[in-house]
């Protein structure tokens, strides 16, 4: 067994007695300093400890193939129906989705961009119509032709008015046409205006009346609208507003939906059985026709990460529209790629703000308008350059993801082209992406430092006070020499 007195011989700190120890007032002046400097160099390791350093470096993107970038929008067009308004997706890989409803919502706008009613249901418009056979004869007395003036009169006179808008030019109007034309024989022979008086089937030339149609919101052609009289209708404080019809063009179909809204009203006084309805098939067809010609287009789509581009337009199956009539202006409310940062996230990692957030929304609040400047037929095209950012920490040994981030810059111009005008958003991601990495410092690297300070700090202050006492010590005795 090792005895007491050789383990005291291993002893590195040796210990002077009190009594050959000697306090002096340099001393204690160096040791508070010494111990200021101790806490303050302390402080500022710890800060340096706590302060997360950051790499930065550009490298070829990690994302792997089959991944999908989500496309956030709310975009306002004061001049585009939601009747007509259409989004679409293409890219070069040969990808082209035409109208999205899935994930796409339409507001009706007026032109200071406010809502004017609900989400409007673009199904019924973009079902497909049908025609009927051809008919050759025609029918010279069907269906009046209407003026500005004479349609206000007749849509006051008439409980129900029933009007196609329609352009010589128009495919689809000329379809309708002689339809048309024989369904209006048939009910003005079924309900005579002037003995029975309770509809009217009218024609609106759009070359010829395009106040009138304007004032009425027709983008595409044709467009049946119902205008009812209104005073005998409870819903609404007793006022209806038009609708459209979407169903089909043939004049069988013409003559059943004509019918069925003729019906509740009594022939004589021409007021409406509010207890009768029409049936649910026809009342499929029947919709509530825009009050305003503008429309919000808002939601999400996902995208393949590969070049391509995101299109607003007009666009129906069974529709003309007049390119030179179009305006498709735009104000871009928000616009934005991946998953959205949560700003509560942000909020809770402010070291990341120098990094992030600065051009994620590089559109929003932004309006392209064309005040008619620009002539007629005018795309609107934005140019998008999109570079992801993604930064990541380094704990345990191993790699994490923090957040990411797609940011983007934007170009836009405007164009006059032969084809129906367009917004468009050209998108291109970056192949490269810029990697942030958070570099912790770890706690042993810390503690060393922390000794460090300690020993170096009470070494020097040691060596500091030797020197100042051997130096008193010496001028004291080179006094005391000069006095003897």
């Amino acid at each position: 067994m090792v005895s007491p007195t050789k383990l005291k011989s291993v002893d590195f700190y040796r210990k002077i007695p009190r009594d050959l120890t000697e306090a002096s007032l340099s001393g204690a002046g160096l040791s508070i300093v010494a111990a200021l400097v101790m806490m303050l160099l302390f402080g500022m390791e710890l800060s340096s400890y706590l302060e997360v350093t950051t790499t930065t470096a550009v490298v070829v993107d990690k994302s792997s193939d089959g991944d999908f970038l989500r496309i956030d929008f709310n975009i306002s067009f004061p001049a585009l129906s939601c009747e007509f308004a259409s989004l679409d997706v293409n890219d070069v890989l040969g990808t082209n989705r035409l109208n999205i409803t899935k994930t796409v919502r339409k507001f009706p706008i007026d032109p200071h961009l406010k809502a004017t009613g609900g989400e409007f249901h673009s199904g019924l418009a973009s079902h497909h119509i049908n025609h009927g056979e051809e008919i050759k004869q025609e029918f010279p007395d069907g269906a009046i032709q209407l003026s500005n003036g004479g349609f206000e009169s007749l849509s006051h006179h008439f409980p129900l008015l029933i009007v196609n808008f329609n352009a010589p030019w128009c495919y689809w109007s000329n379809r309708l046409k002689p339809s048309w034309e024989k369904a209006a024989t048939i009910i003005k022979q079924r309900y005579d205006p002037d003995t029975d008086g309770r509809v009217l089937l009218g024609n609106v030339d759009c070359t010829e009346e395009p106040a009138l149609c304007r004032r009425n919101h027709i983008q595409g052609y044709p467009s049946i609208r119902i205008f009812r009289k209104g005073s005998d209708l409870k819903e609404d404080h007793g006022h209806h507003e038009h609708e459209s019809y979407y169903g089909d063009r043939d004049t069988e179909s013409i003559v059943k939906m004509v019918d069925e809204l003729v019906a509740p009203i009594h022939p004589e006084t021409h007021k409406l059985a509010l207890d009768w309805g029409i049936s649910n098939d026809t009342a499929k067809l029947l919709k509530k026709a825009p009050v305003t010609g503008g429309c919000r287009v808002e939601g999400y789509v996902r995208v393949k990460k590969v070049p391509g581009n995101l299109v607003i337009s007009a666009h129906s199956g069974a529709h003309s529209f007049d390119s030179s009539q179009m305006n498709m202006s735009h104000v871009v409310t928000h616009l934005s790629f991946g998953r959205m940062i949560d700003t509560r996230l942000l909020t809770d990692l402010k070291r990341l703000l120098p990094y992030l957030g600065q051009s994620h929304d590089k559109l929003d609040e932004k309006a392209f308008i064309n005040q008619h400047e620009f002539g007629a037929n005018v795309t609107i095209e934005h140019y998008l350059q999109i570079v992801k950012t993604e930064v990541i920490t380094r704990r345990y040994g191993q790699e994490h993801s923090l957040i990411e981030e797609h940011e983007y810059t934007a170009h836009s111009s405007i164009t006059q082209t032969y084809y129906l005008p367009v917004a468009k958003f050209h998108f291109e991601l970056s192949p490269m992406q810029i990697l942030i990495t958070e570099n912790p410092k770890s706690f042993s690297h810390f503690i060393t430092n922390l000794c460090a300070i300690i020993g170096g700090v009470f070494t020097v202050a040691g060596i500091i006070d030797s020197v100042l006492h051997n130096t008193i010590r010496l001028i004291k005795k080179v006094e005391l020499g000069k006095n003897i």
